[in-house]
């Protein structure tokens, strides 16, 4: 096969509507669920075992978990109606929740912790409707900086696991079972070419898990004694809507844990969205919203069921970054065997039985991809002093607290149990440091008109007095002038005749960096300016077509052009530069 053929085929795969065939989807899917497994299982057996929970109970929990996060799973992959983002997010038990589900359950068990769960859920669609509101807040900095401090709250915990060996083990075994993993699925993705390059991953969980048996790390066992289809036995509890004085006590906290979980959805939205695209696209924020709502939707089962909230799990995109393949059909199949699993106990210990130090190694290489992924984000969204400092900053508060180096002992257990968490604490950071860059911009001034070409007219005095306020010459004031009309048919042009009836546009107008930033906030449409702008630029595009004269005007009036679509709403932002001198491209 040819280079050409390669990078072809290649291409072709990273595609949410992919056809992938059926064993390699399937494939796939497994090596995702290794990751995704344990922490599903072993997370609410942590929880309920250390607030003093019957086995009933504990054994339901892991089974509602494990079948919840399948359900979700496949929800993202489907997107049904404004549930899911349509593209892989591994769904899993969420860490950040283990402190305040221990305290939830210490003071009212399943009852009351399914309660604030359902709370939880609900926080989460109101974020998921209203997300437009907080797109200054949850930027693709803060995001980005989410996603590159999940390694650093996952790796230490990952690697205690090189410690996780039975007793009278040789020194030697569990870090030779690492490196042989490790060697494995890095030689394989180094070199490999081809459907190999696929399979590392789980030639390499094969080869270590191997070199594990040899040393007698690999729990047999286990898999003997789990029964092959079982359902826990546990009566359903009843949710305590007696809003006892815990709830109000615990609600805060649940409130926090809600937003730090929409936070890392988002962030993993975009982050799939960035990687499951041959060519770079602009994201695409109904997506978002429906990843944010899918997740609300999965945490409202959790509560009804009695067990903890989830979240998103980054393996999804890593396996993308790995593989080269972003096919929605992986997180069908991926969804689908977490079910199975669920009601096959011998295959989850199949699973659950792979030795610690051979997950600590694939671990590693998923998380390596992760940190990309989140640099990633932040530098396509375009890096600059503000930004590079507050990502820069909110990723070392968030190592310091990880690594206990900040303010060591200084908490109750309950608040260092959340602030010892690199990912919560750095992210808070990022978002505080965000608000604060905003506060300080100057007042922008805005209007708000109807969505016609007869509001031209009073946009153009609006810009006018914006103008003269700022000094600013003729030759500015007609550039200005020009961005808004050629910004508002384009918005017009993508709607169908006659629906701009009853709309509004609200245009808002500051300065920033001696230059123009104009705001146009109108009602939805299908096609991406953004992304249409950059295909304009092509060697190869297409002819251009009468509606596109508008666009080609804005890239050449305008220094940048950011459009982000939610549900019913768009949001385009232009930057005008009073030199006039530099091409549109992507904020």
């Amino acid at each position: 096969m040819g280079l050409d053929e390669s990078d072809t085929r290649s291409r072709n795969r990273r595609h949410p509507d992919a056809k992938t065939p059926f064993p390699l989807s399937v494939g796939l899917a497994l090596q995702i669920a290794c990751l995704v497994l344990p922490g599903a299982v072993m997370i609410p057996t942590v929880v309920f075992r250390a607030a003093g929970q019957p086995e009933e109970f504990l054994l339901w929990a892991v089974f509602a978990s494990v079948a919840i996060c399948g359900a979700t799973s496949i929800i993202q992959a489907w997107r049904i109606g404004r549930f899911g983002a349509g593209y892989i997010l591994a769904i899993g038990t969420s860490g950040a929740a283990i402190a305040v589900s221990i305290a939830a359950l210490s003071a009212g068990g399943p009852a009351l912790l399914g309660a604030l769960v359902v709370v939880l859920a609900v926080v989460q669609f109101v974020f998921s409707a209203r997300l437009s509101l907080f797109r200054r807040i949850l930027t693709p900095t803060v995001t980005g900086t989410v996603l590159m401090l999940t390694p650093v709250t996952v790796m230490p915990i990952m690697f205690e696991q090189l410690k996780n060996v039975p007793s009278g083990t040789p020194p030697l075994a569990a870090p030779l079972s690492a490196l042989a993993t490790l060697a494995i699925i890095v030689g394989i993705a180094l070199a490999a070419k081809g459907r190999l390059r696929l399979w590392g991953p789980v030639i390499g969980i094969v080869a270590g898990s191997a070199a594990a048996g040899v040393f007698g790390l690999y729990d047999v066992d286990r898999i003997a004694l789990a029964p092959w289809v079982g359902i826990p036995q546990s009566e359903l509890t009843a949710l305590d809507l007696r809003f006892t004085p815990d709830f109000w006590a615990l609600l805060p906290a649940f409130v926090f844990i809600a937003l730090v979980c929409t936070i890392q959805t988002v962030g993993g939205a975009v982050g799939i969205q960035r990687v499951s695209w041959a060519e770079s696209r602009a994201v695409d924020f109904r997506a978002v919203q429906g990843a944010v709502a899918a997740d609300g939707l999965g945490n409202l089962l959790s509560g009804l069921a009695g067990t903890m909230p989830l979240g998103f799990r980054p393996t999804g995109a890593s396996m993308v970054e790995i593989t080269g393949i972003s096919s929605r059909r992986i997180g069908l199949a991926l969804g689908a065997a977490l079910i199975v699993l669920a009601f096959v106990p011998k295959a989850l210990a199949v699973i659950l039985a792979i030795p610690g130090p051979v997950i600590t190694a694939f671990v590693t290489v998923t998380m390596a991809a992760i940190f990309i992924v989140g640099v990633k984000v932040i530098v396509q969204d375009g890096i600059d002093n503000r930004k590079g400092l507050i990502a820069g900053v909110s990723f070392w508060i968030g190592v310091g607290f990880q690594s206990g180096a900040i303010f060591p002992g200084q908490f109750p257990e309950f608040a260092g149990a959340l602030l010892n968490n690199g990912m919560l604490t750095g992210g808070t950071v990022a978002i505080l440091m965000t608000l604060f860059v905003e506060l300080t911009k100057p007042r922008p001034r805005r209007t708000e008109v109807d969505f016609n070409p007869a509001a031209l007219r009073e946009i153009r005095e609006f810009m006018g007095a914006f103008a003269s306020r700022r000094g600013w010459d003729a030759q500015m004031m007609d550039r200005l002038d020009a961005v808004c009309e050629e910004t508002l048919l384009t918005l017009q042009q993508r709607d169908e005749p006659g629906a701009e009836n009853g709309r509004r546009l609200l245009l808002t107008a500051r300065i920033e960096d001696g230059g123009a930033v104009l705001e146009f906030v109108a009602s939805k449409g299908e096609q991406n300016i953004q992304d249409r702008i950059a295909l304009l630029g092509e060697a190869n595009a297409a002819a251009m077509i009468e509606q596109d004269v508008s666009l080609r005007l804005l890239r050449h009036l305008a220094s940048s052009v950011r459009h982000q679509q939610y549900h019913d709403t768009d949001i385009v932002t232009v930057r005008v530069e009073p030199s006039g001198g530099r091409i549109a491209r992507g904020m």
